[in-house]
């Protein structure tokens, strides 16, 4: 019996069930001098896709992998992932929620800290010698703030958990009210940007969600207004967050997300009243080791009964 063979498009981080993939054989997208002629000469013989952003999982592909039967994503966001044309080919998707729910979390309530107190900017004022002229400038505060978060779901409730400690309001907007919170629900993202002054956003990227956040809605967040993104970044205009961090419709940003990753524009990079952060939300070594644990599970699952612990469609 010939072994399955299986295209990776990026590294797995180590976790104590590599070992199950022993038995496959292994195509290792990112080692290819010449991608596209890589697959044109494995791709009838893939079975299996273990993918991770951002490359793409598309129409394209499955037409060069035809006989293809699961793509298992590093990730819980699957944005560059075309489930509509998988579930055409068969295809099933699976992807690892809930393993990094508290870990973005930590990460979330991290970036509004030192977006609000200026921690970075207070590193390097003591790191570049200006401590020795004069006191660091005066900070704003997480007291008296009210605090939206754009989508409850899973990593968004772990997010309002934690907020929960730090005496604040906590206000949110999701596609549907909860009914197992007491959080003042909001019914648009208008609403809430509008009612809060410290704005987290949690929400998958898809086209619905694309700029979701754009100059009218950070005009209604205001001057005293924090936009924290730990969801991705094409949910928000770039541009009209530039323009606004500018110009002081709202006061400060933290980014853990881009819309072109890993190319973040000069201008924020250049802005002081930002902080920025390279992706890494999830980016710790349990967490990630448990990630690669849920994509092993699900391709192992796959070709041993045809099982997935966490699917996205039915293929």
């Amino acid at each position: 019996m010939q072994p399955i063979e299986l295209l990776l498009t990026h590294p797995l981080p180590s976790s104590p069930r590599q070992g199950e993939l022993d038995g496959f054989v292994l195509h290792k997208l990112w080692e290819a001098a010449d991608p596209d002629a890589f697959i044109a000469q494995i791709g009838e013989r893939v079975r299996g896709v273990i993918a991770s952003r951002p490359t793409p999982i598309n129409e394209a592909l499955f037409n060069r992998l035809p006989n293809v039967e699961i793509v298992s994503n590093f990730g819980v966001g699957y944005d560059q992932i075309d489930v509509d044309a998988a579930t055409r080919h068969g295809v099933v998707v699976t992807n690892t929620p809930s393993v990094l729910d508290e870990e973005v979390a930590d990460l979330a309530l991290g970036l509004l800290l030192a977006t609000v107190r200026r921690i970075p900017q207070a590193d390097r004022y003591l790191r570049d010698g200006q401590w020795l002229k004069s006191s660091f400038p005066l900070s704003a505060s997480l007291r008296g703030r009210t605090v939206g978060i754009l989508g409850l779901g899973n990593i968004g409730l772990a997010i309002a958990r934690r907020l929960s400690g730090f005496d604040v309001g906590i206000a949110y907007h999701s596609r549907r009210q909860r009914t197992d919170v007491s959080y003042r629900y909001y019914d648009s993202p208008g609403a809430l940007a509008e009612a809060v002054d410290v704005l987290i956003l949690i929400v998958p990227g898809t086209a619905e969600t694309r700029h979701l956040v754009d100059a009218a809605l950070l005009e209604k967040l205001g001057p005293n207004g924090i936009l924290i993104n730990v969801a991705r970044g094409i949910v928000v205009d770039e541009q009209a967050l530039i323009k606004a961090l500018a110009d002081g419709t709202i006061l400060a940003a933290g980014l853990d997300v881009f819309e072109r990753e890993p190319n973040v524009p000069a201008a924020l990079i250049e802005a002081d009243n930002v902080v920025l952060l390279p992706h890494v939300g999830s980016a710790s070594e349990p967490t990630r080791g448990a990630m690669a644990d849920l994509v092993i599970a699900n391709i192992c699952g796959w070709f041993s009964d045809k099982q997935v612990v966490t699917p996205v469609n039915q293929g």
